[in-house]
């Protein structure tokens, strides 16, 4: 597992991208990067190119420096692959049931061609680990809702199970009056599908959420793995 997960996610080794934060770390202490390039704008003003390029030198900013936030920037790009993949797996321990068998894992974030995050003997669920932060999320709305979609929409006797971080907003959303055609918008093949599915029922949210709610269950993994709990985000 460590091994998939490094190839996966680094690009640069666990070693150089140690010292690439290190060097980050000393061009601008955490909090205080906005004073460093405030100061720099105004230490730079009126200089030469001679005098701008000595005075960058003697405050180490170099090619190098430039080399360790690329290569920061690198790994951050693939941060939600990692909190994705990293997410299921620390999470099965915990919402698995003694004797429950794994059939299928999609660890990747996105289509990776599989049905369903997680497919056991029991169940089939979806994960989402967005910090939602209760403003306007239409984008992180639309991928919770086509995969809560998917999810009823999958024609299995198993128990069906979105799981989410802090449910308080996405059940805000699905229970408020959006426009479906407006969270569909950007996904042509599901909004093809709903509409061979369900024709013109539903127009809202909450209209198609109260017709399926009981067809699947919305599990805020901070009541029940620790690493996601309050004391934690």
């Amino acid at each position: 597992m460590v091994a998939s997960l490094r190839s996966m996610a680094l690009s640069i080794s666990p070693e150089e991208l140690a010292s690439a934060f290190a060097t980050l770390g000393a061009f601008a202490e955490r909090g205080m990067l906005t004073l460093r390039v405030s100061d720099l704008e105004h230490d730079l003003a009126g200089r030469t190119r001679e005098e701008a390029s000595n005075a960058l030198t003697s405050d180490n900013i170099t090619p190098a420096l430039l080399q360790a936030a690329l290569g920061v920037k690198r790994v951050a790009g693939e941060i939600n692959v990692i909190v994705h993949a990293v997410g299921i797996l620390v999470s099965l321990p915990y919402v698995l049931e003694p004797g429950e068998r794994i059939l299928n894992l999609s660890l990747g974030a996105g289509n990776t061609g599989r049905r369903h995050d997680l497919e056991t003997d029991r169940r089939v669920g979806e994960f989402k680990f967005i910090d939602w932060r209760g403003g306007a999320e239409s984008i992180r709305q639309n991928s919770l809702f086509v995969d809560l979609f998917n999810l009823v929409s999958d024609n299995t006797p198993k128990r069906r199970v979105m799981y989410v971080v802090g449910k308080e907003v996405p059940m805000r959303f699905l229970q408020n009056r959006r426009a479906l055609s407006s969270v569909l918008s950007k996904h042509s093949t599901v909004a093809a599908r709903f509409r061979s599915m369900h024709g013109d029922r539903f127009t809202t949210v909450r209209d198609y959420y109260e017709f399926i709610a009981h067809q699947v269950e919305i599990v805020d993994l901070a009541n029940i793995v620790p690493a996601f709990g309050s004391e934690n985000t």
